[in-house]
């Protein structure tokens, strides 16, 4: 084998991937088809959780210095709503980063970590024996690897090899967004803004820095998405919707984005298996896509390292498609239900007023904010504790802080009574004994997502947890 596992794709899923594998000494090579960052700068939001998996992976601070904090709340249907008190996480804001910078640096973190990475290389077919995967790249090369992972966008080279469904619907309604200078007024923005908020959320002239602003204008129609817009497309449906095009020139990035809802029907076929946009896209209200990627790179990576390591449980790959499809599903939901309240027609006009209503009850704007920043998600680990399953925040301990003990990508058992032990499954299993920690459980079994598999005190039964995630100890 050249490799274990190849990844087609480096945008943020697939860096990110490359990254968790390299945690594990896994032989990662990326392969990324184009050879130059795109031409236009998208401004994307990182939500609560994956600031929480950055900071985790010991991320954030490069992060931060590139990115722009912003009050959490406001989510759902930009709904102006602020967040509720107490949000369970050391990280409640929304982080603001331009897409090429957020590549940039998961990419420089992975190659750190010491993944190969190619640019200029398009894979175009690939056959999988039961040993392992023949990747077929643009120029003829053949390599050989263990697994394949396609990171490779919405219209996924590798899905469509694979013969696997991507059921949904098409894009309807197409809109444009971008950053530039505006030459009207400010009073003349704001009144006009004020007065066509009122029947189409869908527009909106906000600022975005001095002399700057971001606009998002309905689109004429639907239109190729690999084509971005140019100034005039802008122009053109601003003086259509709003009567005047407010003199916008000088853009910093230009981009369009349709509300295309699909989902792949399986995560994994055999030694090939899909994550991030290859796997489900959806419209972007929510600020949702970039995240669910990362997200699902962390949730992959450790288990894919195992399988690669050797010690993976028979079964535990397959949690990678049972856990996060039914997320996906939700995004995808959730995301259509939004769609439908920027609606300017009566009815879906009439719901988003009842809902801006509901949201004053905290547990409704809690609920509803929890599932655009994934910090509500419950994975299905079986009869228990409303924290089985569940994210652990980022809490106090003796030593620090909790994430700063996930940064090697391990297993942590957390432990305040100090009788139990992770025995044979030490080299993948890190053990703190902390009475002071701040737990209402005695103790926890964390997997190296972040995420609860075990909660209890019973020896034995801690045992069979560890079998069941980390397979059998080492004698």
């Amino acid at each position: 084998m050249h490799f274990d596992v190849i990844i087609a794709g480096c945008g943020p899923t697939g860096a990110m991937l490359a990254a968790e594998l390299r945690l594990h000494d896994v032989r990662v090579l990326v392969l990324e088809k184009e050879t130059e960052p795109p031409s236009y700068v998208r401004i994307v939001g990182l939500h609560i959780r994956s600031i929480e998996l950055m900071a985790m992976r010991g991320l954030l601070e490069r992060i931060l210095e590139r990115g722009r904090r912003r009050p959490a709340g406001a989510y759902f249907a930009a709904i102006d709503k602020p967040a509720p008190e107490g949000l369970d996480s050391a990280y409640a804001y929304l982080l603001g980063i331009p897409q090429p910078v957020i590549v940039h640096l998961l990419e420089e973190h992975a190659v750190e970590l010491g993944a190969q990475i190619r640019h200029g290389c398009a894979v175009v077919g690939f056959a999988q024996d039961d040993d392992g995967v023949t990747v077929e790249l643009a120029d003829g090369e053949r390599l050989r690897s263990r697994y394949l992972v396609g990171c490779d966008g919405a219209r996924s080279t590798v899905r469509k090899l694979l013969g696997v469904g991507f059921p949904g619907e098409p894009s309807r309604n197409e809109t444009l967004m971008g950053e530039m200078a505006v030459g009207a007024p400010q009073d003349e923005i704001a009144a006009k803004v004020s007065e066509l908020r009122e029947t189409d959320r869908r527009f909106s002239l906000a600022p975005a820095g001095v002399g700057v602003y971001r606009v998002v204008v309905p689109a004429a129609g639907v239109s190729d998405r690999a084509a971005p817009p140019t100034l005039e497309d802008f122009r053109r449906q601003l003086s259509a919707v709003a009567g005047t095009d407010f003199g916008v020139h000088s853009p910093r990035w230009l981009s369009r984005f349709g509300d295309a809802t699909r989902l792949a029907e399986r995560y994994r076929v055999g030694r090939v298996l899909l994550a991030g946009d290859a796997a489900h896209i959806h419209p972007p209200i929510g600020g949702q896509g970039l995240n669910l990627g990362v997200q699902d790179a962390v949730n992959l990576g450790w288990k894919l390292a195992a399988q690669v390591r050797g010690w993976a449980p028979e079964t535990l790959l397959d949690t990678y498609h049972a856990e996060r499809h039914p997320v996906a599903e939700d995004v995808l939901d959730n995301t259509r239900a939004q769609m439908e309240l920027l609606s300017a027609e009566p009815g879906p006009r009439a719901v988003r007023r009842l809902l801006t209503e509901l949201m004053d009850f905290e547990e409704v704007n809690r609920h509803l904010l929890e599932k655009i920043t994934a910090i509500g998600i419950r994975y299905d680990f079986g009869a228990g504790p409303d924290l089985l399953g569940r994210r652990l925040p980022d809490i106090d301990l003796k030593e620090g802080r909790l994430y700063g003990l996930l940064r090697r990508g391990r297993g942590l058992l957390l432990d305040r009574t100090g009788r139990l032990t992770v025995g044979g499954w030490s080299d993948r299993v890190d053990h703190l004994a902390d009475p002071t920690a701040a737990l209402d459980a005695p103790c926890v079994l964390l997997r190296p997502d972040g995420h609860v598999a075990w909660i209890g005190d019973d020896q034995r039964d801690l045992d069979d947890h560890l079998s069941r995630w980390f397979g059998r100890p080492t004698t």
